[in-house]
């Protein structure tokens, strides 16, 4: 084979990897532990060696795609607990689920959906089947999978295919049509879609009358094999034959797929253009359909803003002067907390060391080594930086009314303090603000009362997200905005659950790889335009199931610094602050353990 296939097939495995590991979200994904399918034994998922036409192209990048996809979407331990006993309903159950996280991917990617779809196309077009006279000469299994991709794929049958599942269809249609709805609107709700399917198959006749004769056949096959001599000339010759079939079809590289390099960059800038796409597609999708109760009635009237923005320089600098004046008190404070968290972070950093280098610090464990062997070079040492200098940490402050006074001078001297130690350590900081546009509704209410008021409208009130401080920007350049968290009629209501949806969306973005999500609230989400006109706990249940998704399913630690008030009924990791002199201890205690170990968030 020749160094131009090599590297072709090298660039298009490096592909392959690469968007497997974004569409999973798992950026230390190891290739040899993704399955094809979920019954499958381990393998080495990328292997490519088998790479004869344009077919196999197809066919590598929509396994990718479910591999990745099962990852994502399917929890194992969700599966074992809904699986049925039956062997035959296993298979099916095993099925199911393999289509219900494709479709769902392919929803969410267009282009993910285009190479399953193309994949089960060119497979159902390559079914042969010689004798197609009743159910005996198609298996259950085989006409369940083309029954869901009609269903559920929407994909169009060939004569043979149909014929097949003609023999089944009757069976599936009685006991799985009357359910369709329910399964299609809880795809994204693996519990409930394999409990459902796991009822469905157990109530099928067609598994409880087998069931018997399954067993008895069984029995008598195996009395069979016990008493009969081992004859496997006729298996050997089948095996034989089928080899000759693969061997005829499969054609060299050279022959049978002409690799151009017009060829190869079309394959790869597919790739590479799903890779770059498909985080933030996700990311969006993600939260926005984890509840799917909770109604927006217009996002028209919506702002993202930039703090310097909403305030005139000569304001901004007045209001930093003001914030300077309450930090007066603390500025001891803020020096030791700085220098103790820094020493800290900077003895976990430095305490790792690499060996056997040819420059750094003469490594005194080998002076042995140079006076046996001068001419050795490699007894040099240098110390190794740990992975939490790749660390991004939002501070997300609650804007609203309730925050006045005492509340937001401690928030903004928590951005303040923490933006400044932080970034000492060599971790990036991000500073946001929520709050609304208006109080009682703004123009989202008046575009409401306008036509006729529909009842149950969802969230009623224009956003204002506010970014004070970007994350690759230096907090002296932006210490005046931290400032305008004191100015007057900033603070309104507050959505906590839409804020945080947007933070958390924000921070995926980010490229380190530790991600960090704080909170600073005074307590629970507080609306009157929204709540006065839906249920009294609308907000609140938005923003339980908000932090419960990042707790649970996604690679961001969140936790919270409550302001005078106990917040710890919203997030898992939660403490609670009354005074200003508490932040010292609280914060260090706090922040200390955040990078001693990921684990302890959860």
């Amino acid at each position: 084979m020749s160094n131009k296939e090599d590297n072709f097939k090298e660039q298009f495995k490096q592909a392959l990897i690469s968007t497997a590991k974004v569409i999973s979200e798992d950026y230390k994904l190891d290739e040899k532990k993704i399955d094809k399918n979920l019954k499958s034994k381990k393998i080495d998922f990328f292997d490519i060696t088998n790479l004869s036409n344009k077919n196999d192209f197809i066919r590598l990048r929509a396994e990718t795609d479910s591999g990745a996809l099962k990852k994502k979407f399917s929890n194992i331990e969700i599966f074992k607990k809904n699986l049925p006993s039956n062997p035959s309903c296993k298979l099916l159950y095993n099925t199911a689920e393999k289509i219900r996280y494709e479709v769902l991917g392919g929803k969410m990617l267009k282009g993910v959906g285009k190479n399953l779809s193309e994949n089960y196309t060119q497979k159902i077009g390559s079914i042969r089947k010689n004798q197609l006279k009743s159910k005996k000469d198609v298996s259950v299994s085989e006409a369940f999978e083309l029954y869901m991709l009609k269903k559920f794929f929407n994909l169009e049958l060939n004569d043979i295919s149909s014929k097949m599942l003609s023999f089944w269809e009757k069976d599936f249609s009685y006991s799985i049509d009357k359910h369709l709805d329910f399964l299609n609107k809880n795809l994204e709700d693996q519990n409930n879609y394999g409990l459902k399917f796991s009822e469905i198959f157990k109530s099928m006749d067609v598994f409880n009358s087998d069931n018997d004769e399954n067993n008895k056949n069984d029995d008598e096959k195996n009395n069979e094999q016990e008493n009969k001599p081992e004859n496997n000339d006729d298996t050997q010759s089948d095996g034989k034959e089928d080899e000759n079939k693969q061997n005829e079809t499969q054609t060299s590289l050279d022959a049978g797929f002409d690799l151009s390099d017009q060829q190869m960059d079309e394959q790869l800038e597919d790739s590479e253009s799903l890779k770059e796409s498909t985080e933030s597609v996700i990311q969006k999708t993600n939260l926005n359909n984890v509840d799917q109760e909770y109604k927006i009635f217009t996002t028209k009237f919506d702002e993202i803003a930039k703090a310097e923005t909403l305030e005139d320089i000569k304001e901004t600098q007045k209001l930093r002067k003001n914030l300077d004046q309450q930090l007066i008190g603390f500025q001891d404070l803020i020096t030791k907390l700085a220098n103790k968290l820094q020493r800290q972070l900077l003895a976990k950093q430095n305490r790792a060391w690499e060996f056997d280098l040819e420059e750094g610090l003469l490594d005194s464990s080998k002076l042995t080594r140079i006076i046996m062997d001068p001419y050795n070079s490699l007894s040099f040492k240098k110390e190794k930086d740990l992975d939490f200098k790749d660390t991004i940490v939002t501070l997300l402050i609650d804007n609203s009314g309730s925050m006045r006074g005492r509340p937001i001078t401690i928030a903004a001297l928590c951005a303040d303090i923490l933006s400044r130690t932080l970034e000492r350590c060599s971790v990036k900081v991000e500073v946001l603000g929520f709050t609304t546009k208006n109080w009682k509704g703004g123009k989202s209410r008046e575009v409401w009362n306008k036509t006729d008021k529909p009842k149950n409208p969802g969230r009623l009130n224009d956003l204002q997200h506010i970014i004070y401080k970007g994350a690759d920007t230096h907090w002296r350049q932006t210490k005046n905005n931290i400032g305008l968290m004191l100015k007057e009629g900033l603070l309104k209501e507050n959505i906590d659950g839409e804020a945080i949806s947007w933070a958390y969306n924000r921070i995926k973005k980010r490229k380190e790889e530790r991600k960090i999500l704080m909170v600073i609230s005074d307590g629970a989400p507080v609306d009157d335009s929204t709540l006065s006109v839906n249920s009294g706990d609308f907000l609140e249940k938005h923003l339980k199931k908000m932090v419960k998704f990042i707790e649970d399913k996604s690679d961001v630690e969140i936790l919270a610094i409550g302001i005078g008030h106990d917040v710890s009924r919203y997030y898992n990791k939660a403490i609670k602050i009354t005074d200003v002199h508490e932040l010292g201890d609280v914060m260090f205690t706090q922040l200390s353990g955040l990078f001693d170990n990921k684990k302890k968030l959860h």
